[in-house]
């Protein structure tokens, strides 16, 4: 097992050969730097974020995908057609992934229509629910999982495209989606954009790469891979950076996407 100098040295590499522009371009995020309204880009944040299993190309050209069916203008078709069955069809009926269907598609819309016409931003959904006091985002992704699916028409089949730490989900997808907005640098990845959540509440998003590359590292040592996984993560984290423990997600993600750790790690 490296030691704890070495496992930070070799973070602190990945971190800064990952969080790079060049990243961007085979990122899904890269669809949401396409857009400079603030609005829009939360939008296309959040859908693709819940797109996101899967290739990464697959997300991207999914995400395209929506995009175009929502004539380039997220937030003014939401606003325009995002209650109408008819011209939901007419635009995104034939648009799916995997098992996210038009069903969900019409739900994801009505939602964001009904909340836009209440609030200014998707930040509000999140930051109702959590206080300065919170160690971390789990409130927020609890209140906002109770708040998206509190409409009357809400499919049940649609509750598996948002997780809850409620159910004791790692919620990858929903903290992916926080570190994007929240998290702020010089690199140009992340987009620094809502200011109500600070990067130190953030959770450490795990996927397949960020879950291997922590246990070979001695980072996670809980069986299970859910919520409390998650937690235990991004608390050994802030050992390395109390400040902003997410920004590590690029050198766990880009470690385990180039199997590099048994090589690097082991002697």
């Amino acid at each position: 097992m490296p030691s704890t100098t070495d496992v930070q040295t070799l973070l602190d590499h990945y971190h800064d050969r990952f969080n790079q522009p060049a990243f961007v371009a085979d990122d899904p995020i890269g669809l949401v730097h396409a857009f400079t309204n603030p609005r829009d880009r939360e939008i296309v944040a959040f859908w693709v974020a819940m797109l996101a299993w899967g290739r990464r190309a697959t997300i991207i050209d999914k995400g395209q995908q929506l995009i175009e069916g929502m004539g380039g203008e997220p937030y003014n078709f939401i606003m325009e057609c995002g209650d109408c069955t008819e011209s939901i069809t007419r635009a995104l009926g034939h648009w799916k992934h995997r098992t996210f269907t038009v069903t969900d598609t019409a739900y994801f819309l009505r939602w964001l229509h009904w909340f836009y016409q209440r609030h200014e931003s998707l930040e509000e959904a999140f930051t109702q629910h959590l206080t300065p006091e919170d160690a971390t985002i789990e409130p927020a992704l609890r209140g906002f999982h109770e708040l998206f699916f509190s409409l009357p028409e809400a499919p049940h089949r649609t509750r598996k495209h948002v997780a809850t730490p409620a159910r004791k989900s790692r919620c990858k997808r929903l903290c992916m989606f926080l570190r994007w907005m929240v998290r702020s640098d010089d690199r140009g990845v992340d987009l620094g954009q809502w200011t109500g959540i600070r990067p130190d509440q953030l959770c450490i998003p795990v996927d397949v790469h960020v879950e291997r590359t922590a246990r070979a590292l001695g980072l996670l040592t809980r069986k299970q891979c859910d919520w409390q996984a998650v937690l235990e993560l991004t608390t050994k984290l802030k050992e390395y950076d109390a400040g902003d423990p997410t920004r590590y997600d690029f050198a766990l993600f880009g470690i385990g996407v180039e199997n590099v750790v048994l090589e690097n790690t082991t002697a």
